[in-house]
């Protein structure tokens, strides 16, 4: 049974501009977390399948993916593979492609993902979710099952741009199904420390995320987390062999950096699991008084 006191951290990495570093991120962030000992899982919910490519699994030897857990045909537990030592993955095909047209007339459409997880328990400390790169039925599900939002972006003008997208749709759900929703932050990839326009736009986007401190928002914690992912070529490489960063080349630059990331995503959230027990409350302990079965 699980662990009711036991929490799951559910992390939902979207943008709806491709070739990002989205399903980079969401692989290699959860590889590194399974590095460091934590049972991590990815859902992959692009049709496109790229984070199950990158773990090694080909969507055309899959026979139950999350295509069946979003439309009920399958329970979660008979669907997620494992990929690796505390690393599981729930891997998507094309199928899903239509599964935004199929939960059009479904009730509760928008709370199938976040259902499939209460099924799951606590089998997985981390979720990472892969989102597709739009903002349609599939994406309000990993936003309404999350509790967090991550987006991965370049330090790009346009880029910068489409944040605000992201952002109103985040606050959409919000305030529609999901009131605990919080945006954690941006994770800067592909990126280039020379460059003055990319250094604006991260001093554009830390100022933004200043001003949000003071209003009522679901960003309003966010921030630009670190380190930044550098621009590397092993990244690139590695999901063609179906491997993480770490099991195609652990030396790159690009596994430094994302170990680093998840190490500090870490440590914040084993300090709030610290802060979460020290302020639980101390059972009161009876003393049974004579005659209550227990000997004077």
């Amino acid at each position: 049974m699980p662990d009711p006191a036991k929490l799951v951290r559910t992390i939902a990495l979207m943008n709806q501009k491709g070739g990002v570093g989205k399903t980079t991120t969401t692989v290699n962030l959860a590889a590194a977390m399974a590095r460091a000992g934590r049972s991590t899982l990815v859902v992959d919910l692009d049709p496109q399948a790229h984070a199950s490519l990158h773990l090694g699994v080909d969507p055309g030897a899959v026979e139950r993916s999350v295509y069946d857990v979003i439309l009920g045909e399958a329970p979660i537990t008979e669907c997620v593979r494992a990929a690796g030592e505390n690393l599981m993955v729930l891997p998507s095909t094309t199928d899903l492609a239509a599964a935004e047209s199929e939960l059009a007339s479904i009730p509760d459409r928008q709370k199938r993902l976040e259902n499939a997880f209460r099924d799951f328990g606590d089998r997985a400390e981390f979720i990472l979710i892969d989102c597709p790169p739009s903002l349609g039925l599939l994406t309000i599900n990993a936003l309404t099952a999350a509790r967090e939002v991550i987006i991965p972006m370049q330090a790009h003008f346009l880029a910068l741009q489409g944040v605000g997208k992201l952002l109103e749709t985040v606050g959409l759900v919000s305030k529609a199904v999901n009131p605990r929703l919080r945006v954690t932050g941006v994770v800067l990839c592909m990126h280039d420390t020379s460059s003055s326009h990319t250094k604006e736009v991260v001093a554009d986007m830390e100022g933004f995320f200043e001003q949000a401190r003071g209003q009522e928002s679901p960003w309003k914690f966010a921030r630009v987390l670190r380190p930044a992912i550098r621009r590397n070529i092993k990244l690139a490489e590695c999901p063609s062999f179906g491997k993480t960063i770490f099991d195609y080349a652990p030396q790159a630059p690009g596994a430094e950096d994302y170990q680093k990331l998840a190490d500090g995503l870490l440590r914040e959230w084993d300090a709030l699991l610290a802060k979460r027990q020290a302020e639980a409350p101390v059972p009161e302990i009876v003393v049974p008084a004579p005659g209550d079965g227990v000997p004077a």
